[in-house]
């Protein structure tokens, strides 16, 4: 079992402790209902230490970064970020990731924390290009501040200006009185806020005094159940549920960062064109219960004849929307929106209806 930095504080603080992705993480502190609406509507501190970050460098850095994720990076300039996943090869995910572009020679990847050796070994075997790859994830925290009160309470800790840094962007400056602190206008939740990395030796400084800059905004420690319901309620995949190796970008509704452009020659590119033009057999959508219920994964999907026609990926009840809510892998003829699903709950048929995500909108 691996602990984070910030392990002693969780425990200080009544979180909730459960194993995950190797590491001990908190789960919950005051509620999953209670800190899902504090993110939405104030501000909450996420530990996300767990995740990996990869450091890619050298003179072929760009070409070898472009090689192994499927978003084209040529599109990037100084200072930002880009989605992207890492094809396997076999038209499946390898994991899904934040390509954070420092220069043509010098990129960080933020990669999933049950995935960071996996990907790192990954990495490795692609490497004819020679460049220098590191797991630098031992030495790094990381914190997410996320919620609409975020960069009030954060601009109080760094005179770099928040409110300037665009989405999907980043820089490296000083916070809390620190020194080279990556500060990413980045998140998981849909609700704003950043990312912030930093040194191990800082982190436990850098979130007293963010606690202490949110607490007239009424901060919280949140823990990963509510960051499911969040990432849930804005359609953002997770990897292990609703993408990996077995499925495709084209599939996942990620096609928007499998980039078919000139000179963007990514691993699985003529597999992925192929996909494309064949025709998609399955896709993955999003669907509200119209029937009362809570959907869970691999909950089976059917259709009004009780023919099975896909299975639930992900799945909750929407704190903010009152109903249930999830995504589900369907055979591609039955994705239309509006179209009528039943979730198999309990040997049930509980009646669904497909919707565009994201369920929740500011």
């Amino acid at each position: 079992m691996k602990y984070t930095v910030f392990n002693e504080i969780h425990k200080k603080l009544g979180g909730r402790l459960v194993p995950f992705a190797g590491f001990e993480m908190p789960v919950e502190y005051s509620g999953i209902n209670d800190e899902h609406l504090t993110v939405r509507e104030k501000l909450g501190v996420f530990d996300v230490s767990h995740m990996g970050e990869i450091w890619v460098k050298g003179s072929g850095a760009k070409k070898f970064v472009q090689k192994v994720t499927s978003n084209d990076v040529n599109k990037l300039v100084p200072g930002k970020i880009q989605y992207s996943c890492f094809p396997n090869g076999k038209g499946g995910i390898v994991d899904d990731l934040l390509v954070y572009y420092y220069e043509d020679s010098k990129f960080l990847l933020v990669v999933n924390a049950s995935n960071t050796d996996k990907d790192f070994e990954w990495l490795k075997s692609q490497n004819s290009e020679g460049v220098d790859i590191e797991n630098a994830s031992d030495t790094i925290s990381q914190l997410a501040i996320q919620g609409p009160l975020a960069i009030k309470a954060l601009q109080k800790l760094t005179s770099v200006n928040l409110a300037e840094i665009p989405y999907y962007s980043f820089v490296t400056g000083e916070f809390a009185g620190e020194k080279e602190v990556i500060i990413s206008a980045t998140g998981y939740t849909g609700a704003g806020g950043f990312e912030l990395y930093f040194y191990n030796d800082n982190a436990v400084s850098i979130w007293e005094k963010i606690m202490e800059a949110g607490a007239e905004f009424g901060i919280k420690p949140i823990g990963l159940a509510a960051r499911d319901t969040l990432r849930l309620e804005v359609g953002y995949c997770l990897y292990g549920n609703d993408i990996d190796d077995t499925t495709s970008p084209l599939e996942a509704g990620l096609g928007w960062i499998t980039k078919f452009t000139e000179g963007n020659d990514f691993i699985d590119r003529p597999f992925m064109e192929k996909l494309k033009a064949d025709g998609l057999k399955r896709k993955l959508v999003g669907f509200e219960m119209v029937d009362r219920g809570i959907p869970r994964q691999h909950y089976e999907v059917a259709d009004h004849k009780g023919e099975v026609i896909g299975e639930v990926t992900s799945g909750t009840m929407s704190p903010m929307l009152k109903i249930g809510i999830g995504m589900a892998y369907v055979k591609t003829e039955y994705a239309r929106t509006g179209n009528e699903i039943f979730i198999r709950v309990r040997n049930k048929d509980l009646k669904a209806k497909i919707v565009e995500m994201p369920f929740y909108k500011k």
